[in-house]
């Protein structure tokens, strides 16, 4: 298999987007690192970043300064693990879920790829309930399930035209919700104004500054399993390098300060004498931002479509890839990914419909949930891709129905992402279970700390012990997706 002789001839890629889960081809490969910073600066500045920056002031009941202490480091160690997988896409021109079957094999990939799709349409549920809320908050004629509705059309309209379209609506937010962020700031601070007891509200404690740390790393983790998707079409001379970076700054920043935002909006609204437990964030954002309310809560809504069609068109790539697994010679196409998609936003729909009174609850919940299962497999990939494989894999293997080199499964991979689900539980803190070791340090969770520190060179050791011959062999001579062309 040979490479194009001029890949700088690139082929202009139709508007409505016809690839889904294939490789994409050298002379389809487009844009440039800086697109990566606006994709996840963009989509970020959200309402449901903002209420999640919240929980530290409300739910968990932190003052401002630790807070801020912990929606930061959080965010900038978990961003690591982002960006790494982002830096995959160029190199390998693939879905993210397609590649996870390079560790753990054809089939067995699927153990990560249901739990993914579960992810998602939870997280787009998630959207449309605050989404929705926040429309019937800023305007009297929308109800809230009329709001989750219209968001979720946008969303789905998007996720059909695909890859550049939601690359062009990161771009616009990057600038329009940046501006309107950068004003809910600067209103809120310096003409509402932050009363002398500001400071004071709330209290540090370990049980909700690490709970404030795991939630804001999570927020980051949880971009790892579809982050590529968005990387997939950069030219492969776009480097690691400068793929990392920029993904990394631009979902960092994006996050961060929206977070602020919200644990800044959570702190005024207990200060003003509400019960720090029952805030409602987005309804106090609504009324500290007055009468700017309805253009800024409209555009962070326009943020919530974006991050929803996102959230929706790698769900579809997820639901094509289990579909695959049992159809090998099948690559599905737009007209696919339209109907996929149409089928995924209806049952988020209904979830978000019938499950939105006590959806809070749920939403932490939910949290808690995905950093059991996103951590063992995000230490597996990243092991395996720059630790052991170096970059190196057989993409068209990705496509057999027996995984080629890698197998139907791969049970060194399988092994290690099972015990190291098990070995967070202990450490464990949630509504539903709290393990023996959290419970002794007072509920303080370090489930995904001890997750990755187990598990990343459990899975070194025990793959560089039993690979087999076959499988070294894309470490000899590799074969990447700009052969397949």
């Amino acid at each position: 298999m040979s490479t194009p002789s001029n890949p700088a001839a690139v082929t202009e890629v139709p508007r409505l987007e016809d690839k889904t889960i294939q490789p994409i081809p050298l002379n389809e490969r487009h844009g440039k690192a800086r697109d990566l910073f606006t994709i996840w600066f963009g989509s970020n500045i959200m309402i449901m970043t903002i209420v999640t920056g919240g929980l530290a002031t409300t739910v968990f009941g932190l003052s401002f300064v630790p807070a801020i202490v912990g929606i930061i480091l959080g965010n900038v160690i978990g961003g690591i693990f982002m960006a790494l997988h982002s830096a995959q896409g160029p190199q390998l021109g693939v879905a993210q879920m397609i590649q996870t079957r390079g560790q753990f094999g054809s089939f067995g990939a699927l153990l990560i790829v249901v739990i993914v799709v579960i992810m998602y349409v939870g997280f787009f549920a998630a959207n449309l309930v605050f989404g929705g809320e926040a429309m019937a908050a800023v305007s009297p004629d929308i109800s809230v399930d009329a709001g989750i509705i219209i968001i979720g059309v946008v969303s789905v309209v998007a996720t059909i035209f695909g890859y550049r379209l939601i690359h062009a609506y990161a771009r616009f937010l990057s600038i329009v919700a940046g501006l309107a962020l950068l004003l809910a700031f600067v209103w809120i601070m310096f003409v509402h104004g932050l009363p002398a007891t500001f400071l004071y509200q709330g209290n540090f404690n370990w049980v909700g500054f690490m709970a404030t740390v795991s939630v804001s790393a999570l927020w980051q983790l949880a971009y790892a399993p579809y982050v590529s998707d968005y990387s997939r079409y950069m030219p492969q001379g776009t480097g690691s390098g400068p793929a990392f970076w920029a993904s990394y700054s631009g979902c960092v920043l994006g996050t961060l300060f929206p977070m602020i935002l919200g644990a800044l909006v959570g702190t005024l609204a207990v200060a003003m004498g509400a019960d720090a437990g029952n805030v409602e964030i987005v309804g106090s954002m609504g009324a500290l931002l007055q009468p700017w309310t309805l253009a800024v809560v409209g555009i962070f809504c326009l943020g919530v479509a974006a991050s929803n069609a996102m959230n929706l068109y790698c769900g579809v790539l997820c639901s094509l890839t289990i579909g695959q697994t049992f159809k090998p010679n099948w690559l599905p196409r737009a007209k696919t990914r339209s109907v996929a998609a149409i089928i995924l936003f209806t049952f988020a729909l209904l979830i978000s419909l019938f499950a939105r009174d006590n959806f809070i609850l749920f939403y932490t919940n939910f949290l808690s949930f995905l950093m059991y299962v996103l951590v063992p497999w995000t230490a597996i990939n990243l092991v395996d891709y720059y630790l052991l494989r170096h970059g190196d894999y057989r993409v068209e293997d990705f496509f057999k129905r027996d995984g080629g080199v890698y197998g139907r499964f791969n049970w060194v991979a399988i092994g290690s992402y099972v015990a190291g689900a098990l070995v967070q539980l202990p450490f464990s803190a949630t509504a539903i279970y709290t393990g023996p070791v959290a419970a002794a340090m007072g509920g303080v969770d370090l489930s995904w700390m001890v997750g990755l520190i187990v598990v990343a060179p459990l899975y070194y050791v025990a793959a560089r012990v039993f690979r087999t011959k076959t499988e070294a062999t894309p470490l000899e001579a590799p074969v990447l997706a700009n052969d397949l062309v």
